[in-house]
Parts: C-alpha cells; sequence; structure tokens
C-alpha cells in the first residue's frame, strides 16, 4: 500500500513538473522599442520547453478602437510580462475592468514580471504602484533606497533628493543581495553590459526585497537593480535589465546571459515552481560580460 502511494505521488509531481508555465506577454504601447522587445522576450522563452507564450496588446489611446472591448484573460496565464509604458500616451491606463482582473489576478497568487520599462508606467493606479514597489516617479511621489557600503537599505524620503533619473548606459558589475532563489548558486558578482542604473526610483517601498545592486557611474553611489513585491497571494519582480531602444542594432543588454539567466529564473520563482538550479557555462564573470545571440 505504501508503495502505491508513494508512485502516486511521484506519479502526480512528475506530471507537475512537467506542466509547461504559461506567459502572458502584454505590450501595446511605450517609449522603447516594444514590438521588438516582445519578439526578443520570445525568442529567448521559448526554446525553453517549459514556457508557453501569448501576448496581448492593449489599445494605446482610451478613444482609439478596441479600447473598450480590449480584455485578456488572466485565468490563462501563470505569469504576466508586463512591457507596456504610458510616458508617451498622456497617461493612457488600462481600461477599469481590465485594472480590477489583473489587480485580483495578482492578488490571487498571480506573478508579474515588470520589464524594463514597465517600471515607468501607470503613476496614477494605485494598486501598480504597490506592486511594483519602485518606479521611475517624481521626487515628491514616495520613498527611494540606496545602497549603503555595508548593504544596508538606506530609506530617502519623498521631498528629499531627486526625481528618478539615470546617467549614460556602461557595462556595469552586479552585486548580488541574500539569497533569493532566483539567484541560488549564482555568483556574487558578475559584468552586465550598457545597463541603465535607475537613482531615486521611488514609490511605496512596502513588502520589498532589494535582490541586487550597482554603482551609478557617475557619483558611485550604489542603487538597486532588481527587487521584488509580495502583493496579496501574488509575486512580483521588476529590474531595469532588458533594454531595447528604438532603432538599437544590437540591444546588447538583453543578449546577456546573465540577464537571460535570471530572466528564465524569476519567471520560475514567479510560477511558483521549483527555481533551476544550474549555472550556465557561458554566465559572465565579474571582469567579462557574456552575450548570446538574440533570435527573432
Amino acid at each position: 500500500m505504501k508503495t502505491l502511494l508513494f508512485l502516486l505521488l511521484g506519479s502526480a509531481l512528475a506530471c507537475h513538473a512537467a506542466e509547461p508555465i504559461r506567459i502572458l506577454i502584454i505590450d501595446g504601447f511605450g517609449n522603447h522599442d516594444w514590438q521588438r522587445t516582445t519578439r526578443l522576450i520570445r525568442g529567448v522563452l521559448e526554446p525553453e520547453k517549459i514556457f508557453t507564450t501569448e501576448v496581448s496588446t492593449a489599445p494605446s489611446r482610451t478613444d482609439g478602437p478596441g479600447y473598450a472591448t480590449w480584455n485578456p484573460d488572466f485565468s490563462r496565464c501563470d505569469v504576466v510580462i508586463q512591457t507596456c509604458n504610458d510616458i508617451n500616451h498622456n497617461g493612457t491606463l488600462w481600461p477599469d475592468k481590465v485594472r480590477a482582473n489583473f489587480e485580483n489576478f495578482v492578488s490571487r497568487g498571480g506573478g508579474v514580471f515588470v520589464f524594463h520599462s514597465g517600471n515607468n508606467a501607470f503613476p496614477d493606479w494605485p494598486a501598480y504602484n504597490r506592486m511594483i514597489g519602485l518606479g521611475w516617479r517624481n521626487k515628491n511621489f514616495g520613498t527611494a533606497i540606496r545602497i549603503q557600503a555595508d548593504e544596508t537599505m538606506e530609506r530617502i524620503p519623498d521631498g528629499e533628493g531627486n526625481s528618478t533619473g539615470h546617467g549614460a548606459r556602461t557595462d556595469r558589475v552586479i552585486h548580488r543581495l541574500g539569497d533569493h532563489p532566483i539567484h541560488a548558486g549564482l555568483p556574487r558578482v558578475w559584468k552586465t553590459p550598457l545597463i541603465e542604473v535607475y537613482t531615486y526610483a521611488r514609490g511605496p517601498a512596502e513588502n520589498l526585497e532589494i535582490l541586487s545592486w550597482a554603482e551609478e557611474p557617475k557619483t558611485g553611489e550604489r542603487w538597486p537593480i532588481e527587487w521584488t513585491v509580495n502583493y496579496g497571494e501574488g509575486r512580483v519582480y521588476s529590474g531595469t535589465f532588458g533594454h531595447v531602444w528604438k532603432d538599437e542594432a544590437d540591444p546588447v543588454d538583453l543578449r546577456c546571459a546573465g540577464f537571460q539567466t535570471v530572466l528564465v529564473r524569476a519567471l520560475h520563482w514567479l510560477a511558483k515552481r521549483d527555481v533551476p538550479a544550474t549555472v550556465p557555462a557561458d554566465f559572465p564573470t565579474v571582469d567579462t560580460t557574456s552575450l548570446r545571440a538574440l533570435k527573432e
């Protein structure tokens, strides 16, 4: 009887492990090349047989065709990759029903990967601000977090310091903090190419864990690169990796073997699956970046 029970349990666990992680990419507008970003994300994920990907393109204008009827089905996915950025669209929010459904999806256990410029989006959406924890906001918006020399967190109140910004994109050394499952087994430090180091990212900064930091090139100050937020029963990951500018010939930030590894691991963690433990042979070192070919 015990043998049969173990066999049945093992079979059930094997079936669960084989279930695909369903990814929904939401794009549609932004000040980066969002169409190419979607193609490149899919090019990274689809060779990983564990993922299935669908795309839902949000209308960019509230008075445009399809705005009133656009309504992605969040029940069909485990993780949403959110790339929309309304900076150039006069604060275009998703329709009320979509926002409500998205909030319910996350609070009830769904995962969200806030992909690069998605962190800049929707300052007038309170729940979204709580989900992302820190975002591209003005100096009076909320708390900023700076990393001290001993790797403790300095919380900077609203009104102090500056609005969110970044200097030139440069190769930066990523410094892990703690031992989050997304980073388990990875080097403590590694170099990534042409990343933006956001200074004074601001927000509610609640239920937040900083995963890594890098030095701002001019000042040498240490600012967060990756962080996670618990929102209800759900999980949210944000980071500044993944920049794809319009007409950028070679988006090396997204080609980084380090970031691609983190992307795959983060999606497992957001879906509440076991995070892959292997470290790729081409993972970057503290001295050298490592670039992979991109499939589009």
